[in-house]
């Protein structure tokens, strides 16, 4: 029965970009065989249209509530408001194995434009099979049956999903979350005993990175912006989001102020349109300072300096692809990496060639909070609580580990 729904779901993007959503939804068209589905569609739409001034919130809520949407009204076969316990658990062991024919193997775009109407992309899957930066590396590429659903994936789903029918019950669409019911999430999700290691650089790692950007930007001037947004996401713990032009927030070189004490700070909106100010070191000051006299301008900003931060290639305004620093903090990466290896140590490159541009931020705070306050750590990178803080305490894992060295087989008497 399941194998035969399977093989007649048609597999199509629900809902188009957040700018593409309309203030008084209609029933779209391309979903016309979905029509006895109507109250599910506007439920989903108001939810996401609460969010769609946060770009990375609103494609974390759609993915999840299209995966559930296609399920409920292709697998399933009902609305989602008819959805019990045993129903969400079976829909995570589905996600946990989707279909084959419900995996894609690239992230098209969700709808195209054709001569002023947006059509559905064929390509388009509920479900994307990827592999790790070191494997593409190797030439691997994504397969089907390769597919895997993380730990970290089953927890979003159960922590979105929840979201939604706890706001589809305050809107009067439902009474009841089946979410909230599934009691036992532990045979979901392995838990994990103690603390979680940070990924991070380590101390050669990070100074070669960043003697590297130094060798680039003293070669090539252009090269003055791989140093500036190294020097950004490691002093101070930027998120790569914080560094280019959102509809929440467009980063601008009078965003580092001086307060009446003479005391240098820099204002962003970061996770969940929170605004925070960050302390400045007199080290970001002189990156700072080299940045602005490369781009020609004052070495310190005034306070109507509204100039971007971060300036596009060709054109006005600031950075707006988050791709863009990818690529930069890349080619950095790579060029790190090939100095390691001509200076012998192949062994001790390791994880940065899985790196990412978060892990910069990691290792700005892993190394911060060894010689400043937690607190102060705290409130510089943003996060809610100090026990958030506390993750990147690796004292405890090194004594731990180190008492650990001189166990034997056998004992002496």
């Amino acid at each position: 029965m399941v194998e035969s729904l399977v093989s007649q779901a048609k597999l199509i993007p629900i809902f188009d970009q957040a700018q593409y959503l309309p203030f008084r939804p209609e029933f779209p068209d391309h979903l016309s065989q979905f029509k006895q589905y109507e109250q599910d569609y506007l439920g989903a739409h108001a939810f996401l249209y609460a969010y769609k001034d946060n770009a990375a919130t609103f494609r974390a809520y759609r993915r999840e509530v299209e995966r559930l949407l296609h399920w409920s009204w292709q697998i399933h076969q009902g609305s989602i408001y008819e959805l019990k316990r045993a129903d969400i658990e079976a829909y995570v062991k589905f996600c946990q194995s989707p279909p084959l024919s419900w995996i894609g193997l690239y992230k098209p775009s969700r709808f195209t434009n054709s001569q002023g109407i947006r059509l559905a992309h064929p390509d388009w899957r509920p479900f994307v099979s990827a592999v790790s930066k070191v494997e593409s590396r190797k030439g691997l590429m994504p397969t089907r049956q390769g597919y895997t659903f993380s730990d970290k994936a089953i927890k979003d789903l159960f922590a979105i999903l929840s979201s939604f029918f706890n706001f589809l019950i305050q809107d009067g669409y439902t009474a009841l979350n089946p979410v909230a019911l599934v009691r036992q999430k532990s045979k979901f999700i392995r838990r994990q005993q103690g603390q979680r290691q940070v990924r991070r650089l380590s101390d050669l790692q990070w100074s070669f990175v960043i003697e590297t950007a130094e060798l680039m930007a003293d070669h090539n001037p252009q090269h003055e912006r791989t140093l500036f947004i190294l020097s950004a996401l490691y002093l101070m713990y930027l998120r790569i989001s914080e560094l280019v032009v959102s509809d929440r927030w467009s980063p601008a070189m009078n965003d580092f102020k001086r307060d009446h004490n003479g005391l240098w700070w820099f204002t962003t909106v970061g996770k969940g349109n929170k605004q925070r100010d960050i302390a400045v070191s007199q080290t970001m000051l002189l990156a700072l300072k080299r940045w602005r006299i490369h781009l020609g301008f004052s070495p310190l900003p005034t306070s109507d300096d509204q100039s971007p931060l971060v300036p596009m290639y060709k054109g006005k305004g600031g950075i707006s692809s988050t791709n863009q620093i990818r690529n930069v903090v890349q080619a950095c990466f790579d060029q790190a990496i090939a100095r390691m290896i001509e200076h012998g140590l192949q062994e001790e490159v390791g994880d940065l060639q899985a790196a990412t541009v978060h892990w910069l931020r990691h290792t700005g705070i892993s190394d911060d909070v060894k010689r400043r306050p937690r607190e102060h750590v705290r409130d510089d990178a943003g996060h809610s609580s100090s026990q958030t803080t506390d993750r990147y305490i690796d004292v405890d894992l090194r004594e731990r580990n180190q008492s650990a060295q001189n166990k034997q087989l056998t004992h002496d008497s």
